[in-house]
């Protein structure tokens, strides 16, 4: 794998997402941290906003102390990954934040770095959660066209998995 990108979103996860990483791969040309901000939080309204509202939204907030917020943890998160990885011996990072629905940023910077693999964690919500809120892992495994490694944290079962179009592997 040449290219890989990591959905950074918390630093809670970030080990499992490292340590299945380096089952996977053993030392890709680069690495895109991508942090994804969710400008307010997990609901079905927010995952159904158009394009134009969440843009509307980005700019209203833009120099708000919540968008400083915002900004701090994006970078504490991306920050912790970095050196997670630097201390690995990976050297080729680049660190990106967006923001907006999760799974499609993931989705478009993936095209756009043309990266060869896309690891995301999962979050181990309910299925009750997960139909309220959405699921990014899953929204991106069924729309990625690479591969998509999913990480399981608690409650998501005991083994990550990678898609390789319909098929799944227990890593």
């Amino acid at each position: 794998m040449n290219k890989v990108l990591i959905s950074a979103d918390n630093v809670r996860g970030s080990e499992e997402i490292l340590s299945s990483m380096n089952n996977v791969v053993t030392s890709p040309d680069s690495i895109i941290l991508l942090h994804v901000q969710q400008l307010v939080g997990n609901s079905t309204m927010t995952a159904m906003m158009s394009y134009s509202e969440i843009e509307t939204m980005k700019e209203s907030i833009e120099g708000t102390e919540h968008k400083e917020a915002l900004d701090r943890r994006a970078e504490k998160v991306l920050t912790h990954y970095r050196k997670a990885l630097e201390d690995r011996g990976m050297k080729n990072i680049k660190c990106v934040i967006k923001s907006g629905h999760p799974a499609d940023e993931i989705l478009q910077v993936a095209e756009q770095e043309k990266v060869d693999l896309i690891i995301v964690g999962c979050s181990g919500k309910s299925r009750l959660r997960k139909f309220t809120t959405g699921c990014t892992s899953r929204d991106v495994e069924k729309n990625s066209r690479v591969r998509v490694l999913i990480t399981k944290n608690n409650g998501c079962g005991k083994h990550a998995h990678m898609w390789t179009g319909r098929e799944a592997y227990a890593l």
